[in-house]
């Protein structure tokens, strides 16, 4: 990598993308729709679809990161505003990246592209299903799409699909639960041997920088997680370490969860969702050569 371009680069993963290339003295530019500061910054808003063509001018390789994840507001209602973001803004950046000659297009998915994930099966990525909602539903389009792109003109586009990503500063429901645990709120989960795949952010990184230099990565589809099968108990059982919080020795009975479900269909989803498998293989991407360094216990660690 001699120039990069990086969009969602203010992000959780982009922030830590950034840092790892500066490390490693990449020449970085961004798109953003501020500027950001020391860094060579593209003025950019996706939602509109109006990036300058010559965001990718002597860039070889693109990290492709935006994109509209889980917006508060009605997804449904919100259509319109997923398909411009994750899959109209995504081919546009993908054809311009081919006029400007870029070698390889890394394309930031999710599992969730995937399909839902079956109880009792490690998912792989063979296991491609219909997915569930606007945003699982975006993010495939947008995969196949830029796949297609790729086998048309020549261009490495490979496709990383990470579950729940964690680390230093993440927010979302790693989050809420660490805040609820710290303020004596969250109840104690009872263990149902559900299985859940999460990954480092740096881990994640590293994933990403490993299939950049590997040709066998070209037009491929990899999912990315730090090998361990978490069932929530032991998500709630770490988030109370990392509290510094003793572990309660009682829990709540499954059954007054699923009464809570019965007071709103939100509620119902949350705690299906809560105790469901979500469970994936990264073999695929250890085939090449990605071996994980953290596990959930290390969250608050960093490889650099």
């Amino acid at each position: 990598m001699n120039k990069v371009l990086v969009s969602g680069a203010s992000g959780f993963i982009g922030i830590r993308l950034i840092r790892a290339l500066e490390m490693r003295k990449v020449s970085i530019r961004v798109l953003s729709r501020v500027n950001q500061a020391s860094l060579e910054t593209v003025i950019c808003d996706l939602e509109s679809g109006s990036i300058p063509g010559t965001a990718l001018i002597g860039v070889d390789t693109v990290f492709h990161l935006a994109g509209l994840a889980h917006d508060t507001r009605n997804a449904s209602m919100l259509k319109s505003l997923y398909q411009k973001i994750n899959v109209d803004a995504s081919v546009k950046l993908a054809e311009l990246a081919i006029l400007s000659g870029v070698k390889h297009f890394i394309f930031v998915s999710s599992v969730k592209a995937g399909g839902s994930a079956i109880t009792g099966k490690s998912m792989t990525e063979m296991d491609q299903g219909e997915p569930e909602g606007v945003y699982g539903k975006t993010k495939r389009e947008a995969e196949l799409k830029l796949l297609e792109l790729g086998q048309k003109s020549g261009m490495n586009v490979t496709i990383i699909r990470p579950p729940l990503v964690y680390g230093p500063g993440v927010k979302g429901n790693l989050q809420s639960m660490m805040n609820g645990i710290q303020k004596g709120w969250f109840p104690p989960l009872p263990e149902l041997s559900n299985r859940r795949s999460m990954v480092h952010v740096d881990d994640l990184v590293k994933a990403i920088f490993l299939v950049v230099k590997d040709n066998r990565s070209s037009k491929e589809i990899f999912i990315v997680t730090d090998g361990v099968a978490y069932s929530s108990r032991d998500i709630y059982e770490i988030m109370c370490k990392l509290s510094g919080k003793a572990i309660p020795k009682w829990h709540v009975p499954r059954f007054l969860f699923n009464l809570l479900g019965f007071i709103s269909l939100s509620l119902r989803y949350k705690m299906q969702k809560l105790f469901e498998d979500d469970y994936y293989s990264s073999e695929k991407i250890k085939s090449i050569g990605f071996l994980p360094d953290r596990s959930l216990k290390e969250m608050n660690e960093t490889s650099f």
